[in-house]
């Protein structure tokens, strides 16, 4: 399996398609210090209201995100694709402290360097309480 940064632009849609799938699987590690090395040292962000830049800041957010969103299971679609850009639409499930389930669905654009690390990342998303029945990704 390819890891993000194997894959570089110019992309193809099987590239674009690799690529979607390689940040899918990296994501669902929750490893925040793996996921940051698939960003440039200097990754502009936004998520949500929250904009910084950095992979110290990248793997700061992503330790604080996932000690609040417990269980998470992500799926990510490509959406679209230029030679370095690529946005995809993605949800995802988690449960809180109180053990509320919450869906999140949204789109992300992304942009790339030379070498196939990740230097802009815009993110949207809104998050849908449902009953644990309710859920489509699990980890078992």
């Amino acid at each position: 399996m390819a890891s993000p940064t194997d894959i570089r632009p110019p992309f193809t849609r099987e590239s674009a398609l690799a690529k979607v799938k390689a940040a899918e699987n990296a994501w669902n590690s929750r490893d925040p210090k793996r996921i940051a090395q698939a960003y440039t040292i200097d990754s502009q962000w936004r998520n949500r209201d929250k904009i910084f830049t950095g992979r110290g800041a990248i793997e700061e957010f992503l330790a604080d995100k996932w000690s609040k969103e417990l269980d998470y299971r992500l799926m990510k679609e490509l959406w679209a694709f230029t030679d370095n850009r690529i946005s995809v639409r993605f949800e995802y499930e988690w449960y809180d402290i109180t053990g509320q389930w919450f869906r999140t669905h949204g789109n992300e654009h992304w942009e790339f360097d030379e070498s196939g690390l990740m230097s802009r990342r815009d993110m949207s998303a809104n998050d849908i309480k449902i009953t644990e029945s309710d859920r489509r990704y699990n980890n078992g």
